[in-house]
């Protein structure tokens, strides 16, 4: 999902069939960002940076060694960024099709993605 920095809207959803990983879905789309575009994505997308290099990802702990003060600071710093999409994704599973198992036509999640998309942008330029 990309958030608009300034907006807070959503401008784009991209989706993946069953329970599959979002890196992995970002690999097999292909999703084209602008290379100036910084991505500012959490652990899960360990290896981003071969693909995207204008990519922020946190720190990992390494094994039997501990994060230094600065890698601490700088995962702060990332995930009060991210918290943004965090709290995107919360105001999305209001609408609770999308918190439970999708049981309908396959063919038209991504139209009812899109419409609760549209919804929340709706949502944000009233307020």
């Amino acid at each position: 999902m990309r958030i608009g920095e300034k907006s807070k809207k959503i401008e784009q959803i991209i989706y993946g069939k069953g329970k599959e990983h979002d890196f992995k879905i970002h690999k097999k789309k292909k999703i084209k960002n602008k290379k100036k575009r910084k991505l500012k994505v959490d652990k899960g997308y360990q290896g981003i940076k071969k693909i995207h290099a204008n990519s922020e990802i946190p720190y990992k702990k390494k094994k039997k060694a501990k994060l230094t003060k600065e890698e601490k600071k700088y995962n702060r710093e990332l995930s009060s960024k991210r918290v943004v999409v965090e709290h995107v994704i919360r105001s999305l599973k209001i609408f609770k099709i999308l918190s439970y198992p999708y049981r309908n036509r396959r063919k038209r999640f991504g139209l009812r993605i899109n419409l609760i998309a549209g919804i929340y942008n709706f949502e944000i330029d009233i307020k």
